[in-house]
């Protein structure tokens, strides 16, 4: 039972950026019923997965992130710089200067 008290705490936290995501900008956005949290800078972008996924679903899933970011954004994404997986992906962007 002792268990039960911190594993409720950390269901309640949320998706958390990495550190070098602290003070970015959040969108959440809902596909296909699935949710996203995307965090992003003028450089780089982070998408985090909310929820579990079954071992077919994770192609898709990836594809789903990818197509996000410049939508979410409204930046370009820097294919080659992509890393990560299905549960958190980060890559760097190039932003469109502001006026």
């Amino acid at each position: 039972m002792r268990w039960l008290i911190p594993l409720i705490l950390l269901a309640a936290c949320g998706a958390q950026p990495s550190p070098t995501m602290i003070g970015a900008q959040r969108q959440d956005a809902v596909v296909a019923g699935r949710t996203y949290a995307v965090f992003w800078t003028h450089r780089r972008v982070e998408v985090i997965r909310l929820g579990w996924a079954s071992n077919g679903e994770h192609q898709g899933i990836r594809a789903t992130m990818l197509d996000l970011i410049p939508q979410v954004t409204g930046c370009r994404l820097n294919e080659r710089s992509v890393a990560g997986d299905s549960g958190v992906m980060r890559a760097a962007i190039t932003c469109p200067k502001g006026p």
